[in-house]
Parts: structure tokens; sequence; C-alpha cells
């Protein structure tokens, strides 16, 4: 059954896990995240794409970008992806493909979810029990966007620099909202958007996608489609 087509919209938040293949490790030693950031700075520049927060774990990477451009994270991806694997190749002298073959994505509502999924991005070790506090872990945007440390390759969403003031203000705004935990429904919303490729967020915005873009943005009903509906179903699951 042929691939649903990914949702981009210009200036839309995009939440994006890329995974190693097989689930396998992509991360090997320190210097291979170093490599890995520089060459995200560089392709999020020569794409036209905000980095908002990031997580780079042992055999997946989370994203939080915007683009300007509709084609802007599929050409920062690529670009990433050929330039690290080829890092990967030589470093350790071996061959063959290292991520999963596609990337999977979510459109998020900025109002309600992107300060939620930034969230969900950067305590993503703590959830796998590699940290106790999100600032521990040095791979992941939290120092930047939670602890003042200097970040060149973050840029601040609007919805972020609205938390205070000045950048005290807000990364102690920010630093509240990692106070409790994630209402586990809504990382399994995050999960199955993102995993899905659908939009992440409620009825009006995930309407309002679907007409940009022309074709469905959250998950078919379940059940047999009936035969008059077969050629629109079909394209909803991978």
């Amino acid at each position: 059954m042929p691939r649903r087509p990914r949702l981009y919209l210009p200036n839309v938040p995009l939440h994006i896990i890329q995974r190693g293949n097989n689930r396998q490790a992509c991360f090997f030693a320190d210097e291979d995240y170093r490599f890995y950031l520089d060459k995200l700075a560089w392709a999020s520049c020569q794409a036209g794409c905000q980095i908002h927060a990031y997580a780079l774990m042992t055999n997946h990477v989370h994203l939080l970008v915007t683009s300007n451009q509709s084609q802007g994270v599929g050409d920062m991806m690529k670009m990433l992806g050929q330039r690290y694997v080829q890092y990967v190749n030589r470093a350790y002298r071996r061959s063959g493909t290292l991520w999963e073959g596609r990337f999977r994505s979510c459109l998020i509502q900025e109002d309600t979810y992107l300060l939620t999924c930034m969230r969900y991005i950067e305590l993503n070790p703590v959830r796998a029990g590699m940290v106790a506090h999100p600032g521990d872990y040095p791979w992941s945007s939290d120092r930047g966007n939670a602890g003042g440390e200097t970040n060149d390759l973050l840029t601040p969403h609007p919805l972020y620099l609205s938390l205070g003031h000045d950048e005290t203000a807000r990364q102690t705004a920010y630093r509240e909202i990692f106070r409790h935990e994630l209402d586990p429904d809504m990382v399994d919303q995050i999960r199955s958007a993102t995993n899905g490729n659908f939009a992440l967020g409620n009825n009006r915005f995930s309407d309002e996608i679907s007409r940009a873009l022309g074709r469905r943005a959250t998950p078919g009903k379940a059940g047999r489609p009936r035969k008059a509906s077969k050629p629109e179903t079909a394209e909803l699951f991978e």
C-alpha cells in the first residue's frame, strides 16, 4: 500500500522523529553527537528552517522545526542524513543505510501543543531512564531553553518568547512547565500523530490543515471502508 505523503505547510511547526535502521544505534560516541548538531545547524540554515527543540537519543532523533518553505524540512533532512551517514560510515568502517527508510512527522498547532511538544522532546532522556532531570542530558535543547546556556542552533519560537519579558523570566516560566510529568494521554497523542503523519491539534486545526493541503490530516475511521469511499480511505494508512 502506498505511503501517505507527509504534511508540510510553511511556517507551521513540525515535530520529527527519525530512527536508526531496525532501531539500532545511530550515535556511538560524543563526537558523533557533535558532528550531527554541527551539520544540523548547517542544513537548517541552507533549507530555511528554524530549530526550536531537539533531543538526540542513542537510536533516534527528535526535532521541532519551522520552515518558511513547503519543502524546507524535507531538504534539510536529506542534506543532514546524507552527510551524517557518510561520516558514520567513514568513522566506523561500515557501509549501507543508517536510518529507517522515512522520518516521521506531524504538524503542530502552536497555541495549544507547541510548548507541550517541546516538553515531550526534552523529557525523552528522563522517560528513557537515562537521566533524572532533562538538564542533565547534554544532547538536547533543554540547557538552552530552560537553563540559559548559549546554543546558536536554537531559534526561539514566538510562543516561547511570550513566556516572559526577558531571558531570565522566560527560562523560569519554561522550567515551571517541567515541574510535572506529561499526561500519558498527551504522550500517546504526540506519538500517534507523529508516527501516523497526522496533524496534532484540535478539530478546527485539523480541518484547516485538511483544507489547505486537500487531503485528510487525521486518522480514518476504523473498519472496512465502503466501496464508494475506498479511493479516499486507501491513502490514510502506511
